[in-house]
């Protein structure tokens, strides 16, 4: 069974952690203040941090991250303006992150989702499904396993390329959110 590696103990690193654990698969979180100084002990590492913590996760853990999966969950806005994503255009956070770490295998998920639907495991009437992008498909396919034995739908979005829209898609669901538009307890469903 695949063991996973929370870098952060936000609520999105709880119900990320919640989902996972719920399936069986083993769940460790490693917070802030101990980056750095706690072994990555998972096969799959998940920065459930903000973009802007991830130079230092990197910098903190470059050779543990050899050879391992790594999830990006982050959506790279401008959170001062949040009119923008600060990552240069038609590229991604996880591409940056693959860029840093050419020895890891990126995925990107967890970003078009809030932590409330993931707790619920529904939104708007609907199975929450969490959206992955990646170039390896092993390990899309172990993470979606990992997903769906928690109880959460899970969908191959494309490959690593595919990061770039998934983070449209999570910079304008946070938008609204933050906006009042769209409640926290809701946000965009995969219909099928």
């Amino acid at each position: 069974m695949t063991s996973f590696t929370i870098i952060g103990t936000g609520s999105m690193a709880g119900a990320i952690g919640g989902v996972l654990a719920g399936g069986g698969s083993p769940v460790t979180h490693v917070a802030h203040g101990e980056v750095g100084t706690v072994p990555l002990t998972g096969d799959v590492v998940i920065l459930a941090v903000p973009y802007p913590a991830v130079d230092e996760i990197i910098a903190a853990y470059d050779e543990q991250l050899g050879g391992k999966t790594v999830v990006d969950i982050t959506n790279p806005l401008d959170f001062e303006t949040f009119d923008s994503l600060v990552v240069p255009a038609g590229s991604s956070a996880a591409a940056q992150i693959q860029a840093k770490l050419p020895g890891s295998t990126v995925l990107k998920a967890f970003n078009t989702t809030f932590a409330a639907t993931l707790g619920n495991k529904q939104i708007g009437g609907l199975a929450t499904t969490v959206l992955i992008a990646g170039d390896d498909a092993g390990a899309k396919s172990a993470l979606a396993a990992a997903i769906t034995a928690g109880g959460v739908a899970a969908l191959d979005a494309g490959s690593l390329a595919r990061a770039h829209e998934l983070e449209a898609i999570g910079f304008l669901q946070l938008t609204l959110a933050v906006g009042e538009k769209l409640p926290w307890t809701g946000g965009f469903a995969v219909a099928g």
